[in-house]
């Protein structure tokens, strides 16, 4: 698809331009197409890196809900860094020859062109997935089957995965499952006044096969950035829901016990924004989004630095993760950090 024939907006024009700029170094891949209305948008994957199995691989995902345009926008703006380094950055080159990067910067363009959080079917991708919760969900929130009408619908019962989902598992599947590492980073925003990193599980309080590795990442992120804003937690400390995408193939991956998949989201404080700019609460993409452009430039360089490290994390992985004693020393202290009334119960 040309720049010409893509719709009137700044997101779809960068990444029309991230495939015109960088299909010398990104290798890009039409995943499915999705129609909304008379227009049709294709989905698109980025990888870059080394492509043998034997490395380990992360994976950057945004846009899942249209609304949150900010989590698409911050996975483009590292993509374009990258694109930009590539020329003269040599530890970066030295770096691409021990991982893999996968990109799928907007998963849901045709939500994003009609201005909503489920995609042009009605269907919340991140409640999509046939994954049922163990305990009771929030009502509504937690997913449902009512009508496409309400929010975080989640499709017929019995009917498949939408496109859009098929294409991010079936992405994950292939790029990130068959490495004996591999870590993931969904960018979204809306929840709360802080930003947060959240891990699987969304469908059960009970804590994730990997939590020792999951503290063992915190620590060293805590180590590297003393003074970050960023509060590390199970999604479960929140809130539940059915048919996460992320438990689905988290679930999947645990099928092979030498595997480790560290699905991670991203989760951007979007109230502070409205705080500062109280009028943004009259605006539908406000609530999700910041609309200043000096907030949105503050955002970009915290998020950047976020994803670069995240990289950083899954080529070295060997040198942080736990192993022996140490595993189980970050386990005890994960589960008393936080899975306390759990564990009590």
């Amino acid at each position: 698809m040309s720049t010409a024939e893509l719709p009137e907006s700044p997101d779809l024009a960068e990444l029309q331009g991230l495939i015109d700029d960088g299909r010398e170094h990104f290798e890009i891949r039409e995943l499915c197409r999705v129609q909304c209305g008379s227009r049709s948008f294709p989905v698109h994957s980025f990888t870059l890196g080394n492509a043998s199995p034997k490395v380990p691989a992360v994976g950057f995902f945004g846009g899942v809900h249209g609304l949150e345009r900010i989590g698409a926008e911050v996975v483009m703006a590292y993509m374009r860094s990258l694109l930009m380094r590539l020329p003269w950055d040599t530890l970066l080159h030295e770096q691409l020859k021990g991982v893999r990067l996968v990109f799928m910067p907007m998963v849901n363009p045709g939500g994003l062109w009609l201005g909503t959080r489920a995609n042009p079917n009605g269907v919340d991708l991140m409640r999509n997935s046939p994954v049922e919760a163990v305990e009771p969900v929030p009502f509504m929130l937690g997913g449902h089957r009512i009508s496409r009408g309400l929010p975080w619908y989640r499709g017929p019962r019995e009917a498949p995965m939408e496109a859009e989902s098929v294409a991010l598992c079936e992405l994950v599947e292939r790029e990130l499952l068959g490495r004996r590492f591999s870590l993931a980073l969904d960018c979204h925003s809306g929840f709360g006044s802080q930003d947060r990193i959240w891990f699987p599980y969304a469908h059960t309080v009970q804590p994730i096969r990997h939590l020792p590795e999951i503290h063992a990442l915190r620590i060293i992120y805590d180590q590297s950035y003393a003074h970050h804003r960023y509060v590390f937690e199970p999604q479960s400390r929140q809130y539940l829901t059915h048919g996460d995408l992320w438990d689905y193939l988290y679930l999947r991956a645990t099928e092979d016990h030498e595997r480790i998949f560290m699905p991670l989201t991203l989760e951007m404080g979007s109230w502070l924004w409205i705080k500062k700019n109280p009028r943004q609460i009259f605006s539908r993409l406000g609530i999700f989004n910041p609309l200043i452009a000096h907030r949105q430039q503050r955002v970009m360089r915290r998020h950047i630095a976020l994803l670069d490290f995240f990289t950083r994390a899954a080529s070295s992985h060997r040198h942080w993760l736990p192993k022996a004693a140490a595993r189980e020393r970050h386990r005890q202290q994960a589960l008393a950090c936080w899975y306390s009334e759990v564990v009590k119960s």
